[in-house]
């Protein structure tokens, strides 16, 4: 009786040993893992506006070849979001929609900006940052009014009140760095800028404003006030508002149309020009990066163009990154709001709807660009992620898990 015993007691020796809690050595060096972590302070948000998979791996041919891969795809942690609006008239977003998902947590109708579905202002992330002692700021070709800054840092029933998210920008949610297009939206009626009214490119291009010189009252509030790159480049530390266009940052037209895409100051260099003023805050900072011209040009089906703004967005993400590499308790997140043109990349074959043919890099190969619609599509958009807490971003989640992530890094 005593062997079966003995033996008994052995094997519930052994599973203890193989159970056995951690020792106090492993915990202690768990912990000093985790705490040497470092913890998210700056949020870098990049939106390639209309950009889903079919327009990375378009760029990824154009500009890296069949070998490469586009600075935005080698973040380590990637996911999918789904992009549907609350919007009683249609199951596919438009940008203010998408873009009021990130910023507040909520859906809401096609047109409203960081509203909820009754009209109802909801607190919005570029507002929250600011509050919490955080810098803030945003970069985009389009209007700096337009839908997808204006989530971040306004409210509007009508996305189309550009003027009237200029003065809240001004009044109330007060980014630090406003760069980007749209001198016609900060000007009343009758007064042309340093852009001015009418142009030979796009005739219906003037001031429309009706709440006064908001650049003028800018100035006052003391910001820095530029509009071209030399300006730009000298500007020094503090408030900084720069309008380098009237509307957008280039001519959204069909190929061979009078379509133009030669920006005053390249994405890039705004991105960097607002990194170095924000960084200097020592609670840390939101920037909003958008490459407008990828949804614009969608629209158009016009697949030189979107190249070459998959191109201009690739450089401002590098400088992302390179900022979050110099940086530690960066999180530099890239996707887009929806898919734009219903994109399908594929062989040359003189198919109906085709774009290009375009120039694989690095091959004599070449790839065609195929269009089905000249709006938006319900796809899910590709997001990747880069720094800290960027591992939170892999999986499929709906738009709004942006918020999630972002808000207890930016509000806390």
């Amino acid at each position: 009786m005593a062997v079966p015993l003995i033996v008994g007691v052995l094997v519930l020796a052994g599973l203890y040993l193989v159970r056995r809690p951690p020792a106090v050595d492993e915990v202690r060096a768990r912990t000093t893992v985790a705490a040497a972590a470092p913890a998210a302070r700056n949020v870098i948000f990049i939106n390639g506006d209309g950009m889903a998979a079919a327009h990375r791996e378009a760029g990824r041919l154009f500009l890296a070849g069949p070998g490469g891969s586009l600075v935005m795809d080698r973040f380590p942690y990637s996911g999918r979001l789904s992009t549907s609006p609350a919007d009683p008239a249609s199951i596919v977003t438009d940008s203010a929609a998408g873009a009021s998902a990130w910023a507040t947590g909520r859906r809401t109708y096609n047109g409203g900006v960081s509203v909820d579905t009754d009209g109802k202002a909801l607190p919005t992330l570029g507002a929250q940052a600011k509050k919490a002692g955080k810098a803030t700021g945003l970069v985009t070709t389009a209007q700096v009014t337009d839908a997808t800054p204006a989530a971040f840092f306004a409210n509007a029933v009508d996305r189309d009140a550009q003027d009237d998210i200029a003065r809240q920008y001004l009044d109330v949610s007060k980014p630090d760095v406003i760069l980007g297009g749209g001198e016609d939206w900060w000007l009343p009626k009758g007064r042309p800028g340093v852009h001015p009214d009418r142009p030979a490119a796009d005739p219906a291009e003037f001031s429309v404003g009706t709440k006064g010189d908001l650049i003028a009252k800018a100035r006052k509030n003391g910001y820095q006030y530029v509009s071209t790159a030399t300006q730009l480049a000298a500007a020094g530390p503090g408030r900084l508002l720069g309008l380098f266009a009237n509307e957008e940052m280039f001519q959204q037209r069909s190929e061979g149309k009078g379509d133009v895409y030669t920006p005053a100051v390249g994405l890039a260099t705004m991105t960097e020009k607002a990194l170095a003023t924000l960084s200097t805050d020592p609670d840390g900072f939101l920037l909003l990066v958008e490459e407008e011209a990828v949804d614009e040009f969608a629209h158009a089906n016009n697949g030189r163009r979107v190249l070459q703004a998959m191109g201009e967005l690739e450089r401002a993400v590098a400088v992302a990154k390179a900022f979050a590499d110099a940086h530690p308790g960066t999180l530099v997140v890239v996707t887009g709001d929806h898919e734009t043109g219903g994109l399908a990349v594929a062989d040359p074959t003189g198919v109906a709807g085709e774009d290009g043919p375009f120039p694989v890099k690095g091959t004599r190969l070449r790839f065609a660009m195929k269009w089905t619609t000249g709006g938006h599509t319900a796809q899910d958009v590709p997001v990747t992620a880069y720094g800290a807490l960027a591992s939170k971003f892999a999986g499929k989640h709906p738009n709004t898990y942006v918020h999630e992530v972002l808000a207890p890094i930016l509000t806390g």
